[in-house]
């Protein structure tokens, strides 16, 4: 029965206002939630053990606040919880470093994690941590099966792919064809009294440091034309600034 590990990330809600202060995002009053994405991964880990045994370990790196996504994670059905404790900023090679580290310290045979974290985009956790391990690994499933195996579907030159998985493998989901479970009463009220295991590990010092923050620019007002003799500059604004014609 495999030891499945699914990694999740605190990140600021979407639907947050972001403020820049002192060339930097303040988040502090900012609600924080798990990745999107990641709520996807932690769907396919969960069924994975239902189809095949095991236990599902949901895994962050981050300080004591990020315990409130692990709880989430355990509300939902993962079987152990825990935390790297780091509360820097880590660039990429850092953290997967660092998640190396834990994936070999938990022994787990499969891992599944989002395809990129709402805050970066960066989509470089799986493969990286990946070839770090010397694992196999896909990116981007819409889908999961398991009854012989581990068999994903991924997107494909416009169609589907179905693609068999050996294991060990690290996963990367995307927003998938099924829906999220959500975490009943029960659930809730277990995942309060979860004790969360705190890991130490070494991280590299940052090879790339964050410069300073921007808003991207506002965008510029709209234009409202009436009539058919509008239509000529309509067509030039259309194909010489849209560039849609």
């Amino acid at each position: 029965m495999p030891h499945i590990l699914v990694l999740v990330k605190q990140v600021p809600d979407t639907n947050a206002k972001i403020v820049i202060g002192s060339d930097r995002v303040d988040l502090s009053a900012v609600k924080m939630v798990m990745s999107p994405y990641d709520e996807f991964a932690v769907e396919t880990a969960l069924r994975h053990k239902e189809a095949s045994g095991g236990e599902v370990t949901a895994l962050t790196v981050g300080g004591p606040a990020a315990d409130k996504i692990l709880k989430d994670a355990k509300a939902i059905g993962v079987d152990n919880i825990v935390r790297v404790d780091n509360a820097e900023t880590l660039d990429s090679n850092g953290l997967q470093t660092v998640l190396f580290q834990a994936v070999q310290a938990l022994g787990a045979e499969v891992v599944y994690c989002g395809k990129s974290a709402a805050d970066t985009g960066a989509g470089s956790t799986g493969p990286g941590l990946a070839e770090r391990l010397g694992w196999g690994s896909v990116s981007n499933i819409i889908g999961a099966d398991f009854t012989s195996g581990v068999s994903v579907m991924a997107p494909s030159h416009g169609g589907q792919v179905k693609l068999s998985v050996p294991v060990p493998a690290v996963i990367s989901c995307d927003k998938g064809n099924f829906k999220v479970r959500k975490p009943n009463v029960k659930g809730i009220m277990q995942a309060k009294r979860a004790k969360v295991d705190v890991h130490s590990f070494e991280a590299p010092a940052p090879s790339v440091v964050v410069v300073n923050h921007t808003l991207p620019p506002a965008k510029p007002a709209g234009k409202t034309y009436e009539g058919g003799d509008a239509a000529a500059e309509v067509a030039k604004l259309l194909r010489e600034e849209a560039n849609i014609i």
